[in-house]
């Protein structure tokens, strides 16, 4: 019970070097200790992971809860996390229960790992190594996400995706992988406008009737002067 409870504080140890190796705002441990409130997530959640393990369910979901209360970030003390996890701002991020986060992995705020329904067993994703998830991105469901990875911004995935990969969009897609572009002619700044599209659809189609009935009240007026 000791050594487990050691382990606890030293992977909190780790969990500030992290911070220092990967955010350049940070300035000294002893900050990132007080300030950071991805570190003060793992820190319930080595609490919580360690009673859940020894069947104290109860008692470990409501320190998550209180964690999730205290710095808006839900880990499930039933998911598997690796060394290394770096959660940047973090408010709004949930881990669910059957999720697994490999080593050295970053996440931003917003980010969700979670299910697609109410099934039982493996229902959430498992992250490799090295994977980075941006802010806002949803991964749903019982699928892997390969090592050194990256999933956009905003991006919704629903699919496996292969190590060394890029995956952007709703529903997300792989534009690249092994630093090779896949996918060609996306451009996710430059994407036409489907709004705009039909508004001037409806223009041209307003411009027509309009002409149609200039034409209409030429031929009556004619009409009427015979």
């Amino acid at each position: 019970m000791k050594r487990e409870v050691a382990a606890v504080f030293k992977r909190l140890r780790e969990d500030i070097r992290t911070v220092q190796e990967r955010d350049p705002a940070a300035r000294s441990a002893f900050e990132v200790f007080l300030l950071y409130s991805g570190v003060h997530a793992m820190l319930f959640y080595r609490l919580s992971h360690f009673l859940y393990r020894h069947r104290l369910r109860f008692l470990a979901r409501f320190i998550s809860q209180l964690g999730r209360f205290l710095t808006g970030i839900e880990i499930h003390p039933g998911a598997t996390i690796g060394r290394g996890l770096f959660i940047d701002h973090g408010s709004g991020v949930v881990i669910g229960e059957t999720a697994e986060i490999g080593d050295n992995c970053t996440i931003y705020q917003g980010v969700t790992l979670g299910g697609t329904g109410k099934d039982k067993g493996k229902r959430h994703p498992t992250l490799g190594n090295n994977v980075m998830v941006g802010s806002g991105a949803k991964v749903l469901g019982p699928f892997t996400v390969g090592d050194n990875s990256k999933i956009a911004s905003g991006a919704v995935v629903l699919d496996e995706v292969p190590p060394d990969s890029t995956a952007v969009g709703v529903p997300a897609r792989i534009v690249k992988r092994g630093g090779v572009r896949v996918c060609a002619d996306l451009d996710q700044v430059h994407i036409p406008d489907p709004v705009s599209q039909e508004l001037c659809r409806m223009r041209g189609t307003i411009e027509r009737l309009e002409k149609r009935i200039i034409e209409l009240e030429k031929e009556r007026t004619e009409h009427e002067d015979l």
